[in-house]
C-alpha cells in the first residue's frame, strides 16, 4: 500500500519534532491528498531557568509566547504540549515525526521507531554527539506524552546516502574505515525541501539542474545536487566538518589536531569540546556566533574578521562543489543566514560572478528579493526560506501508509 493509496477522506493529524541541544521546534499537520501545517512552534533556552515557549497558526496568528522553567526535553516539551491541548486534541495525533540526524550506515529512508532502531540510533552517538543526545532525549520525552501515536524518525544523512564512492571515502584504508567511518553529509531534511520546493515553482526540468544549496545557518553546509540527487557536500564524517560555523570549527588539518593532542597535551574530550562549542564565528570573533550580532559590531574588527573568514571559506566550498558536479546551474541559499543576511550572500557570490557567469543583482539582494540575479544571468541565484518539518511530515506518508492498522483507530 503507497502513500497514494490511503482511503479517499481519510486524514491524519501528525506532529513533527525537531530536537536541538537546547531547543524543540515542534508543527502539526493535516495529513490527507495533501500534507498542510496548521500550527508550529518553539522551546528555546531549554536547561534556564526561563525557557520561551512560542507558537503560532499557518497564517501567522501567535497562539502564545510565554515563559517557564524547563530544565530538560521532557519539561520542556510537556509544558509545550500542555499549552496545545488547549488549541488540538492531542488523542487525535495519529503520528509523531522526528528529526534524527544521524541514520549511520543503516538508515536512509524514514523508518518506524522500534526498539531495534533506537537501539542502532543510540550506537551513533558518538558519530554526532552534540546532536544525537538531543534527538534521543526527544524521542523519549515525546512517547511519554504521546504513548499511543506512531513515532518515525527521518534522517538528515539520508539525502546524501548515495553520494558517487568517491564522495563517500575519507582517504583513509578500507580496513581502518570499517562499518561506521565515511563521509555522510548532513542537512539532508533541508536539502530535500528544497529540491522538492524548486520542483513544485519552477518544474521538475529546473529541479534536475546542477545545483549549488547552501544551507547557511547555526549549522553551515553546502551540497552539490544533479539531478535531485546529492552529488557531494561539505560536511563529512561529522557535523564538524566544511565551513567555520556558529561555534563549530568547520575544517581543521588533521596534523594540527594530533599536533594539539601529542605536542601540546591538549586532553581530547576538552579539545572536542572546543571543536564543537568554542570555535568558529565565536572563537574567530571572540564575541558571538550569531551572525546577525556580529554584522551590527562594526566597531569590532574581530567580527568583521569572522564573517570575511566565514564567505572566504563558502566560496573555496562553492567552488570545490560546484568542480564535483562540472558546473553550475542554480544556486540557492537558505537556512537563517542564507535567507535573512544579504551581505553574507553578496561576499560569496560577487567574487565568483566572472567565473560562473552570475549577472548579481545586489539591489534584489538587498532587499532580499526571492531572486537575486538579473534576467539572462547564466547562473540563476536565490534565497529561499527552508522548511524541514514538512519534509519530516511528507517523508512520514509511507510510513503512515505501512501501519493502516493502529491509524485507522486513530484517524478521524
Amino acid at each position: 500500500m503507497s502513500a497514494h493509496d490511503k482511503p479517499h477522506g481519510e486524514s491524519y493529524t501528525v506532529l513533527t519534532l525537531n530536537s536541538g541541544s537546547s531547543s524543540l521546534k515542534i508543527a502539526i499537520f493535516r495529513i490527507d491528498d495533501h500534507v498542510v501545517k496548521t500550527m508550529s512552534g518553539a522551546v528555546t533556552g531549554i536547561g534556564t531557568s526561563e525557557a520561551r515557549l512560542t507558537a503560532r497558526t499557518a497564517s501567522g496568528e501567535m497562539l502564545w509566547d510565554t515563559r517557564a522553567c524547563c530544565i530538560n526535553h521532557p519539561v520542556a516539551l510537556d509544558t509545550f504540549l500542555k499549552k496545545l491541548a488547549t488549541h488540538v486534541d492531542l488523542s487525535g495525533v495519529s503520528a509523531v515525526g522526528h528529526r534524527v540526524v544521524h541514520g549511520g550506515p543503516y538508515y536512509t529512508d524514514a523508518q518506524r521507531l522500534t526498539p531495534r532502531v533506537e537501539s542502532d540510533l543510540r550506537k551513533l552517538i558518538p558519530l554526532a554527539p552534540l546532536h544525537m543526545p538531543a534527538n534521543l532525549d526527544g524521542i523519549v520525552a515525546a512517547r511519554l506524552r504521546l504513548p499511543n501515536a506512531l513515532h518515525y524518525a527521518c534522517f538528515d544523512t539520508g539525502f546524501h546516502a548515495d553520494m558517487p564512492i568517491a564522495a563517500q571515502r575519507t582517504g583513509l584504508p578500507p580496513g581502518m574505515e570499517g562499518e561506521f567511518i565515511r563521509r555522510y553529509g548532513f542537512h539532508g531534511l533541508s536539502y530535500a525541501f528544497v529540491v522538492d520546493d524548486l520542483a513544485e515553482r519552477a518544474g521538475k526540468m529546473a529541479a534536475s539542474q546542477r545545483l549549488l544549496v547552501a544551507h547557511l545557518g547555526a549549522g553551515a553546509s553546502m551540497a552539490a545536487i544533479r539531478g535531485g540527487q546529492s552529488v557531494d557536500t561539505s560536511m563529512g564524517f561529522s557535523a564538524l566538518a566544511g565551513l567555520p560555523m556558529a561555534t563549530r570549527s568547520g575544517d581543521v588539518d588533521p596534523g594540527l589536531l594530533l599536533y594539539m593532542i601529542l605536542e601540546k597535551n591538549w586532553d581530547p574530550s576538552v579539545l572536542q569540546d572546543q571543536l564543537y562549542h568554542g570555535a568558529g564565528l565565536l572563537g574567530l570573533s571572540g564575541l558571538s556566533g550569531d551572525v546577525a550580532t556580529l554584522l551590527r559590531r562594526t566597531d569590532a574588527p574581530r567580527a568583521g574578521e569572522a564573517l570575511a573568514q566565514f564567505a572566504y571559506q563558502a566560496r573555496k566550498q562553492a567552488g570545490a562543489l560546484i568542480a564535483a558536479m562540472g558546473g553550475v546551474d542554480r544556486i540557492i541559499f537558505t537556512g537563517g543566514i542564507g535567507e535573512h543576511a544579504p551581505s553574507i550572500r553578496a561576499a560569496i557570490c560577487e567574487p565568483l560572478s566572472d567565473l560562473f557567469g552570475i549577472d548579481f543583482d545586489s539591489d534584489a539582494n538587498d532587499r532580499s528579493a526571492a531572486c537575486i540575479t538579473k534576467p539572462g544571468s547564466a547562473v540563476i541565484v536565490e534565497a529561499v526560506h527552508t522548511d524541514e518539518a514538512l519534509t519530516i511530515a511528507r517523508q512520514g506518508r509511507a510510513v503512515l501508509a505501512n501501519a493502516p492498522a493502529q491509524l485507522n483507530q486513530r484517524a478521524t
